[in-house]
């Protein structure tokens, strides 16, 4: 068994709310050149049943808060970083930083990836396939059949990410980004009624979690 761990960073996952907007502006001008103005989250937020928006905090005090999450009562230790699985707001007066955000719309049988970032600081520890894979696991919740998105033709970063997940280019926007007139590839996942492409999405969770798994010590068995 574990004797000890030690846990450098806590992250949490909550539903953005209408409070986060000025909070996930302000990363969001950190990370693209031409941010959606306020007006747009609120009108996406106020349409909760078609649109889905998430934050995510880094905590490193987490431990100290109570959090209270979807089909559990205690947090969920994934290692190096711990996260907590998407859930109720943070009851606390002063809630940590939001350093990421995620937003999709759906309708009938399909979903759409509308935005997604990470703060600067931030980048590079897994946590854009986090928030990336949150999307993914809504639209299967949903029972949408496929999930699309657009990525600039020149991030070849993400779209290993999204290939990595399955997902192929089936078109392009042209002079689709208004800052530089950039086009956009048009990507779309496979289907998430083959059992194989769940099975692939599993294997996928199963290796970032492990990514992102604490560092534990004095384990014995």
């Amino acid at each position: 068994m574990i004797t000890s761990t030690r846990i450098e960073w806590v992250y949490i996952l909550e539903p953005m709310t209408l409070d986060d907007i000025d909070e996930v502006a302000a990363v969001e001008r950190l990370c693209f050149s031409n941010p959606w103005p306020l007006a747009a989250y609120r009108r996406e937020l106020r349409d909760s049943r078609g649109n889905y928006y998430i934050v995510l905090r880094d905590d490193p005090d987490a431990d100290s808060a109570s959090p209270v999450q979807y089909g559990s009562s205690t947090p969920r230790r994934q290692g190096r970083f711990a996260f907590w699985p998407l859930g109720r707001r943070d009851t606390r007066k002063t809630p940590p930083p939001i350093i990421g955000f995620a937003g999709m719309w759906h309708v009938l049988d399909e979903a759409h990836v509308t935005t997604i970032g990470v703060h600067p600081d931030y980048q590079g520890r897994g946590l854009g396939e986090l928030l990336f894979l949150t999307m993914v696991e809504e639209t299967i919740r949903r029972n949408a059949t496929w999930l699309t998105l657009e990525v600039r033709v020149s991030n070849y970063s993400a779209q290993q990410l999204y290939r990595k997940y399955g997902f192929s280019i089936q078109g392009k926007r042209a002079r689709y980004y208004t800052d530089n007139n950039e086009d956009a590839y048009i990507m779309w996942s496979e289907s998430f009624k083959k059992p194989d492409y769940i099975s692939r999405i599993n294997d996928l969770r199963r290796r970032l979690h492990h990514k992102l798994s604490f560092v534990a010590s004095g384990a014995a068995s």
